[in-house]
């Protein structure tokens, strides 16, 4: 594995190579584990401004050892939880717009190669990364559908369990043998929630957009040299608050 790295952030309207590069590597390591059919892993969101996508990638950018994506609710395009969940549970729809008159999303599509497996890399650093562009594009709140391995990342970065849906928050998906779990952040801002270790990881990172830091696995004893690209070019902080276009309406 390589002991430098680049964290790059953009609309996924303005890089089509590596939205292909990310939606090819996404869709293998879900086929590895012998899932063929999830609503996040499907290429429409490739045309979508309103998709923002974080990898991780080779300092030459020839190769993504994972990443994820943030879905802002635009009021036109579902989000890829409620394609996932509304049969089971079409509450979802509801808090969806209710969230997103001061802006909602969404973090799905979090995935890592194999190489980078159990050092985080793929994992909780595009997670915090997501929150940090969040608040950027204009986000208050965000979502996520989590496989039992990113619960804990998701609460690490100040997520709950999102109780309101499905049984307390599971559903059996994308398998009826497997489940999945919605949470929720309800302050991108602030990080009330989030551990502190991660909170101050997130400030920082949101006042620095473009850095280099030596960042330690959480779950082995090795660091890596990360170089940040986090700014988003033109981006807009009432872009997805729908509420701001209702009243200009």
């Amino acid at each position: 594995m390589e002991t430098e790295l680049r964290i790059r952030a953009f609309r996924a309207t303005d890089d089509r190579e590596t939205c292909l590069k990310f939606y090819e590597g996404h869709k293998k390591v879900l086929e590895n584990h012998g899932i063929f059919k999830v609503t996040s892993s499907t290429p429409e969101w490739m045309e979508s401004p309103s998709v923002f996508l974080v990898v991780v990638e080779t300092m030459d950018g020839t190769r993504l050892y994972g990443g994820a994506r943030v879905h802002a609710a635009d009021g036109i395009m579902p989000l890829p939880i409620e394609q996932a969940t509304a049969e089971m549970d079409p509450a979802i729809h509801d808090y969806i717009r209710y969230y997103a008159l001061n802006g909602t999303g969404e973090l799905c599509g979090l995935w890592n190669s194999v190489e980078v497996a159990g050092y985080g890399i793929g994992s909780l650093f595009p997670s915090r990364v997501s929150v940090v562009i969040s608040e950027q594009i204009g986000l208050k709140t965000m979502f996520s559908l989590c496989s039992p391995t990113t619960v804990r990342f998701n609460q690490w970065i100040g997520s709950r369990i999102f109780t309101e849906v499905g049984n307390n928050g599971t559903f059996y998906y994308p398998k009826l043998d497997l489940i999945a779990t919605a949470v929720f952040l309800d302050d991108v801002q602030n990080l009330t929630h989030a551990h502190t270790r991660e909170r101050q990881k997130m400030l920082y990172l949101r006042e620095n957009l473009t850095c280099s830091t030596i960042e330690k696995s959480p779950f082995k004893n090795v660091n890596v040299k990360i170089n940040y690209e986090l700014n988003i070019p033109n981006s807009n902080s009432n872009e997805f608050k729908l509420s701001y276009y209702n009243r200009a309406s």
